[in-house]
């Protein structure tokens, strides 16, 4: 990790501390480069002593690691291991170099990098290398072998580059072991970097976002900052929903395999899958349950009714400290009532926008309403006046829900909708609230779960027994302007008709062809572009929860003093 922190102390905290990683494309196309250094072979004789020292032994020859200069030949040194893990106690360092040279007792430990060597800087290496080389030297010194240089191979240009282990080398890398060990001990991630060109390469930009940490905090300040958008503004993968009764999943290659009766067998490829989210009687192999974990794709269980019941992942996530801190905040009344205000706020706010979209008629007077009682919110000196104010604004906006209904499908009073009532809904409406929620929560405890929440924790949401509070706290802002938006967009365009409902004992619930229009219908609303508020890029909304996800994690982490929620225009 020493690389990491050379190059980026966030960096190194955000990996060796709270052990979080994600993939890029350079991350993975490294891997590949590097996969024959990655294959353990060969060994490390026991260093002789001085004067029982042998020369001039025969190299054997690996054609892999030119010897010098740009797309050279064989080497002509004997190379003794690939892959060893060593370590040096007293130096406190350890490391898995990639290849050894050895003749005897002098040693060249060579290490494999995907890119290309920087000619312009007089030591043809860049620093972060040349450190970790350093740091491979010592531990060899201190293993009892001659180490005096190192090579970096930079695999884009076939350059090798030999990297003298010099005295100031080995203070600037014991400088930075020392600074590295004192970060983690401190326990409070380093600052982001500003306006740095290292981000936009990073593959942990869209966990670190430093660019949006360091606008937030300007916006603290009363200060203005352009927001570069370094994550990608759709996740690719994508959730894939099964619920014919009776089908089974399965694994086949890296491909999952869909079976269900009198339908044709379906294959989808693993790296296009984000969720599996099984409704109702579906079953799942244990390899494919395995090989899911295993790539931190989440399986996410719904029962026939559409209620999101069970979420299975792998081991829980390694970011412990952040779960310290969650747990210590969901104790302290003050910082629970402050992220409850924040998201209150913003879910006001958003119902008072789908309204003003959407109304038939303007209803100046419940906007007039919404927004007094949003005004009061700061206010509010406990939790519970803050759910009488809540409460308030849901009746107000329940009220005029039917004003943004606009069906001519189907015969009339087919989509009334005269309030909120749910376990079980009695009408379509509720019946297409009821499953956009239960959708909605699924996706926020995932993205709580991939950050490294615990999400049955709220700070709003007191904890129940099988709830994920966390989740439901996130969910209000968003409710609005993602799961009551679909339900509207449904209805209006006809996509949902009455026909797509069963209706029993006043209980209303979607047939599987409906069913599945609104998950069609919400998929597409994840996936649609939204220009950020804060931050002036579009990304997706998918996209935006686990940014609000992530947020949330940087206020709890004391990096931001607000949780600051995501409202629309």
């Amino acid at each position: 990790m020493l690389n990491e922190f050379a190059y980026c102390p966030r960096l190194y905290y955000l990996e060796f501390v709270q052990g979080q990683f994600a993939d890029s494309a350079d991350t993975i196309e490294g891997r590949l480069r590097h996969r024959r250094a990655d294959q353990e072979s060969g060994d490390l004789p026991v260093p002789e002593p001085d004067d029982a020292r042998t020369a001039g032994a025969e190299p054997l020859i690996d054609e892999s690691v030119p010897a010098s200069g740009v797309g050279a030949g064989p080497a002509d040194r004997e190379i003794h291991a690939r892959s060893l893990m060593m370590s040096a106690p007293t130096l406190g360092l350890i490391a898995r170099i990639d290849v050894i040279e050895a003749q005897g007792r002098r040693v060249t430990p060579v290490d494999y990098k995907k890119g290309a060597a920087p000619d312009h800087l007089p030591e043809r290496a860049w620093e972060p290398d040349r450190v970790q080389i350093c740091a491979q030297a010592l531990i060899l010194r201190e293993n009892g072998f001659d180490c005096d240089e190192g090579v970096i191979y930079y695999a884009a240009g076939k350059t090798r580059v030999t990297v003298p282990i010099t005295d100031d080398l080995v203070r600037r890398t014991l400088e930075l072991r020392d600074q590295a060990h004192a970060v983690a001990a401190v326990g409070q991630i380093p600052p982001p970097l500003v306006d740095s060109p290292k981000c936009p390469g990073c593959s942990l930009v869209g966990i670190c976002l430093p660019d949006e940490t360091n606008a937030l905090l300007d916006q603290e300040r009363g200060a203005a900052r352009e927001v570069r958008r370094l994550l990608p503004a759709r996740i690719e993968a994508a959730p894939v929903y099964v619920q014919k009764q009776g089908a089974s999943v399965g694994k086949s290659g890296d491909q999952l395999r869909i079976v269900a009766k009198d339908d044709p067998p379906r294959s989808i490829r693993l790296l296009d899958v984000s969720q599996l989210n099984l409704i109702g009687n579906v079953q799942v192999s244990s390899q494919a349950l395995r090989e899911l974990v295993a790539r931190g794709i989440p399986v996410c269980y719904f029962t026939f009714g559409g209620s999101f019941s069970a979420i299975t992942t792998g081991m829980p996530h390694k970011n412990v400290e952040l779960r310290i801190r969650q747990y210590a905040a969901a104790s302290n009344a003050d910082t629970s009532l402050a992220f409850a205000k924040a998201i209150v706020i913003g879910k006001i706010r958003n119902c008072r926008t789908l309204l003003r979209r959407n109304y038939s008629d303007r209803p100046h007077l419940a906007l007039r309403d919404l927004n007094d009682l949003r005004k009061r919110v700061p206010a509010a000196d406990s939790l519970d006046s803050l759910l009488g104010l809540e409460g308030s604004a849901a009746r107000i906006y329940f009220q005029h829900f039917a004003g943004m209904l606009k069906s001519s499908y189907g015969p009339p009073f087919a989509f009334d909708f005269a309030g909120r009532n749910r376990r079980p809904p009695r009408d379509p409406v509720n019946a297409l609230l009821s499953f956009a929620y239960a959708l909605l929560v699924k996706e926020l405890t995932a993205a709580l779960v991939g950050v490294g929440f615990d999400p049955f924790l709220g700070l709003y949401h007191r904890p129940r027994y099988g709830r994920p509070a966390l989740a439901l706290d996130l969910a209000e802002e968003f409710r609005p302007i993602i799961a009551d938006s679909v339900v509207i967009q449904v209805i209006n365009t006809g996509e949902i008709r009455p026909a797509d409902f069963v209706i029993r004992a006043n209980a209303a619930a979607l047939r599987p062809a409906g069913r599945r229009a609104f998950l069609d219908a919400y998929e597409r609303r994840l996936d649609s572009l939204v220009t950020h508020p804060m931050f002036g890029y579009t990304i997706s909304y998918r996209r935006v929860l686990e940014v609000q996800a992530r947020i949330l994690a940087a206020h709890l982490a004391g990096e931001l003093p607000h949780y600051v929620p995501f409202c629309t225009r």
